[in-house]
């Protein structure tokens, strides 16, 4: 029979899942989280992650900076598990996150930074599945 995978969305499409969050204001991934990504991103990361409809909530206030700091910390240790993985370059980081949302925003930046850290994601994934098999 067919190999069980761990991980089943490791070709998730993050520019397309970027633009549409960057056309609904962030309400995209309320929806979108819960429906499995938290969960996987706890097991690949290996701890509890704060919910995504929380640091939502606590961007309100700060003008969305918050929900950024939690995407930008999730992307630097994603990207230190890639880098642990052996993976190639470029990867997701604070960084990248941080600067394509807020000086890339007239350019897309948030799908800009969306597309980088699936891309990263889909790729850990992808390499821990290997793992298993």
């Amino acid at each position: 029979g067919e190999i069980e995978m761990k991980y089943k969305h490791t070709n998730r499409p993050g520019f397309l899942l970027g633009l549409i969050d960057f056309f609904t204001a962030g309400l995209f991934f309320l929806f979108y989280m819960p429906r499995g990504l938290q969960d996987e991103l706890e097991s690949v990361l290996g701890h509890k992650v704060m919910p995504y409809w929380k640091a939502y909530l606590l961007g309100i206030p700060t003008l969305f900076i918050y929900p950024l700091i939690w995407m930008g910390r999730i992307a630097d240790e994603l990207k230190n598990i890639a880098v642990d993985l052996g993976l190639s370059g470029p990867y997701t980081s604070f960084r990248h996150m941080f600067d394509w949302n807020v000086f890339g925003l007239i350019l897309m930046g948030p799908a800009v930074a969306t597309q980088r850290f699936f891309d990263t994601l889909n790729r850990v994934e992808r390499k821990l599945n290997e793992r298993f098999c």
